[in-house]
């Protein structure tokens, strides 16, 4: 009987890849089979490549469909199966685990700690219970906060690695001509651009701890900008995470969301604006139950919309980030009440309009309805969306993505931004915080 187990590592194209690129791409013990993929579409059918896999694998690993999952522990006689992915309910991650147990496998839940890099500078982390809560918008406001400190801010995003994954290993975006260069997709562009508009320096990637020796070579703090809900990559000083009123209960109810509200040195009770106040006492209660030691504060997430004279009195698109309406189950994002907030006429649902991979969206996430995800994986996604929105009978557009998609779309109809910032209900708190984690 061998002592090397035969691994599958099931992912989503991000976490996967760093926990093989820290505990198993040089662990003897391990023979990592194949990656899966799940939530990005064009993830599956390409390979993890030899020039990130290292010298154990240099035919480099197949990334294979998660819906395969059982055909390929049995084709390849997989002892064990590694979580490595993010935003998923508690139940669904045990029925992922239970269909891993019953094909013969293990099934694998590693710990935070180990995967966390450590920096030769301060670190601080924003993270989540759920995506779509307003992780950038944080990330941008203590980026500010930072720079009035007199401090030099690199901020590194959590992998969006889409594209050729060799020459996506380490990324260094300053400008939209980085994001040319590295032809970024909406979803990326949307994590980038807020940051460059901002004039900070954003890094992303493959390799996180390239990334991060490149990054420290000219900052003073690094910040961590999580993804989904996903626990940092890099060890914290200050652990930061957003919890969502609008969807009360997700604090307790998804993975690894749960874990990154009893690891937080402060939580972030976010659009306070606009979510009830029972909705909110009910979320600070379970928060301060699962950490009693956090600091707990209330924020506002005001939307603005920059022509609202363009869409008064009119029949509107709106269009949402594309995460936050699919694996993150919202129906509505800061589009939505933005539109509402300069008066809309109507909010036209263009489900009844959509064009082939948003048709598929719909399908598959249905509370996505009565607005328009903006999925932009790819040049073909990015063609159906404009196809959408072309197809709506609506006089305008309002969209809630964090980027200018005018700069990545031609359509038939006059668009609007919605912005979106962080606001503190009691000013100074996260300043102070930050303070006491670079040491006074």
């Amino acid at each position: 009987m061998s002592d090397v187990r035969r691994t599958v590592i099931l992912g989503a194209a991000g976490r996967d890849f760093h926990n093989f690129n820290v505990l198993y791409r040089e662990d003897d013990t391990r023979e990592v089979v194949a990656f899966t993929a799940t939530q990005i579409p064009d993830i599956a059918g390409r390979r993890y490549p030899a020039e990130l896999a290292g010298s154990r694998y240099p035919d480099g690993i197949p990334i294979v469909d998660e819906a395969e999952l059982e055909d390929l522990i049995a084709r390849e006689r997989i002892d064990e199966c590694v979580f490595s992915y993010s935003d998923l309910a508690h139940a669904d991650v045990m029925h992922l685990a239970s269909r891993c147990i019953a094909a013969g496998a293990d099934f694998v839940l590693p710990g935070g700690a180990p995967s966390m890099i450590r920096s030769t500078k301060p670190v601080i982390s924003v993270c989540a219970v759920r995506t779509g809560v307003g992780k950038s918008q944080t990330s941008r406001y203590l980026v500010k906060i930072l720079k009035e400190l007199g401090k030099k801010v690199v901020s590194v995003r959590h992998p969006m690695p889409y594209g050729d994954l060799a020459k996506q290993a380490v990324q260094r975006f300053a400008s939209y001509a980085d994001l040319d260069e590295h032809a970024c997709t909406i979803e990326e562009r949307e994590e980038y651009e807020p940051h460059i508009d901002a004039g900070f320096v954003i890094y992303a990637g493959v390799d996180y701890e390239a990334i991060l020796r490149r990054a420290e070579e000219e900052a003073d703090v690094i910040m961590w900008d999580g993804g989904n809900n996903d626990l940092p990559f890099y060890a914290p000083d200050l652990h930061i995470v957003l919890a969502d009123p609008l969807r009360p209960g997700d604090e307790a109810g998804y993975h690894p969301g749960e874990a990154n509200v009893r690891m937080a040195d402060l939580v972030i009770l976010n659009k306070c604006d606009v979510a009830e106040e029972e909705a909110i006492v009910r979320v600070e209660e379970s928060v301060r139950g699962l950490n009693p030691a956090a600091t707990v504060i209330r924020c506002d997430s005001p939307v603005t919309v920059e022509d609202p004279d363009l869409v008064r009195g009119k029949r509107v698109v709106v269009i949402e980030d594309g995460p936050t309406l699919t694996h993150g189950s919202m129906s509505f994002g800061a589009g939505v009440v933005g539109a509402k907030a300069a008066g809309v006429a109507e909010i036209v649902d263009p489900a009844p309009s959509a064009v082939a991979s948003l048709a598929a969206t719909y399908e598959k996430y249905p509370n996505a309805r009565g607005i328009l995800p903006a999925m932009g994986y790819g040049e073909a996604q990015i063609r159906d969306l404009e196809a959408t929105i072309d197809a709506v009978d609506a006089d305008a557009v309002v969209s809630g993505t964090p980027i200018d998609l005018t700069r990545v779309l031609e359509v038939n109809k006059p668009m609007t931004r919605a912005r979106y910032e962080l606001r503190e209900q009691v000013p100074g708190v996260l300043a102070e915080a930050v303070r006491n984690a670079l040491g006074g």
